[in-house]
This record gives structure tokens, sequence and C-alpha cells, in this order.
């Protein structure tokens, strides 16, 4: 092995198109075992042959707001949220990531200001919730489901009744 300075960074290595459906599954057990960063690792390689794949779109998301707390932005997964074309994932994902970036910045900072728009974020992902409640597909109550959770955490946390 030689030593000394890397003329060029290495290059990403492509996988195949027929690798995609065992590498989502990956990503997902990756995910579950609290490493996003290389379940969000295998998105983007599946992303970089399907540029418009729902499900590494989706899964990507849940894996930044995984980061949130190690100091990903949000910005990204808001960005790709906007492009999806169901009108309920949009919704319904956006509040996803208002309440992860709530529970976020709460565990972070402590102070008042941020005690303010930690309510804010989560007014936001509420909001997005009411929404995607409206449009849901028949038999889906999963923005009911994340209602309930951001009432429970403000219960929890700032004895919001």
């Amino acid at each position: 092995m030689q030593t000394g300075v890397v003329k060029q960074p290495p290059q990403l290595m492509l996988i195949s198109r027929e690798a995609i459906p065992g590498s989502l599954g990956k990503a997902e057990r990756y995910r579950l075992l609290n490493q996003p960063w290389q379940a969000e690792s295998i998105c983007r390689d599946v992303l970089s042959i399907e540029s418009s794949n729902q499900a590494a779109l989706i899964l990507l998301v849940l894996c930044l707001t995984d980061q949130f707390e190690e100091g990903v932005s949000p910005d990204e997964a808001l960005k790709i949220v906007e492009g999806f074309p169901n009108q309920y994932h949009r919704i319904y994902y956006s509040g996803i990531i208002y309440e992860r970036q709530a529970i976020a910045t709460f565990r972070r900072e402590r102070d008042y200001r941020s005690r303010r728009r930690v309510c804010l974020l989560f007014q936001n992902a509420m909001e997005s919730n009411k929404q995607a409640q409206a449009i849901r597909p028949q038999d889906n109550d999963d923005s009911v489901l994340r209602w309930n959770a951001c009432v429970r955490f403000l219960e929890r946390n700032w004895g919001f009744q």
C-alpha cells in the first residue's frame, strides 16, 4: 500500500439496476439499526440509477430526519418532498420533517427562543397532519397517528392539555 498525498478522491461505484430492490431492503434495515447515514448512502446509490424512485426518495427523507439531532439541516428533506408528485405525500412528509425538526431542536436547545421555535415547528407539523388527513387515502390514518404523537409530546414535555 502506498502512502502519501491522494491526488484525486476515490470515485463512487454504481450499483446495478437489478440490485435496487435488495438495496432498498438493506437501507430499511440500516435505518432500523439506527444507522441512518448508511441507509442514506444506499438511497443515494439507488437514486443515482433511478432518480425518481419514490421508495428511495421517501426513505432518504426519513433518513435525513433521523439525523436532525446530529445537525443535518431539514432543507434538503423539504426540497425532496416538494418534488413528490402525490399531494398527500408532499403534505404528510412535510409534517414529519417539521415534527422531527421540533423534537431535535427541543433536545438540542433549551432556551426561551428555542421553546418558541419548537412550538412553531409543532404547529406546522400539526397543520400538515390536518391537511393530510383531509385528503388521505381510504383506510390510512397515518396523519392522525402523527397528530396524536405531537399532542402527546407537547403534553409530556410542556404540560399542554
